[in-house]
């Protein structure tokens, strides 16, 4: 059974799911931070799921990194899936300006992390759900 692992349920708001992934914000309001994690139990690795949700995490990245770039016209998408404190196959998507406070550096260890303000952050969650059209978190 598919469950969420705790450091990234501490550290940002479920928003929805697509077909294969749960969608979270990174609560750190110095960048535009999305996650997805694909709800499929014991996978560390992309080349550890079936083809076809590979294929379908590959489509949900796209379509999720096509949104965040129209919306917050970034002058870069970082994109990684690194798991090195996570284990769980999770994919940042992280909107990158030369004016932010990490900027060229990536966005890790850099500064401590800006929580949103609650109406900021309800306002990222409501344009990501309309944007990307997602469905209530499946339990």
């Amino acid at each position: 059974m598919w469950t969420l692992d705790s450091q990234l349920e501490a550290d940002t708001l479920t928003v929805g799911d697509l077909p294969l992934s749960r969608v979270l914000i990174m609560q750190d309001s110095q960048y535009p931070w999305v996650i997805l994690v694909p709800r499929v139990a014991g996978v560390r690795e992309i080349y550890e799921l079936e083809p076809m949700q590979q294929q379908q995490l590959l489509q949900e990245s796209t379509f999720t990194a096509m949104w965040l770039m129209k919306h917050f016209q970034g002058d870069k998408l970082n994109i990684g899936a690194l798991g090195n404190v996570v284990s769980q196959l999770h994919l940042h998507h992280i909107v990158r300006f030369e004016t932010d406070a990490a900027w060229p550096q990536p966005v890790w260890g850099v500064h401590p992390a800006k929580p949103y303000a609650a109406d900021e952050l309800e306002a990222f969650s409501a344009a990501l759900k309309e944007g990307l059209r997602l469905q209530a978190p499946l339990s």
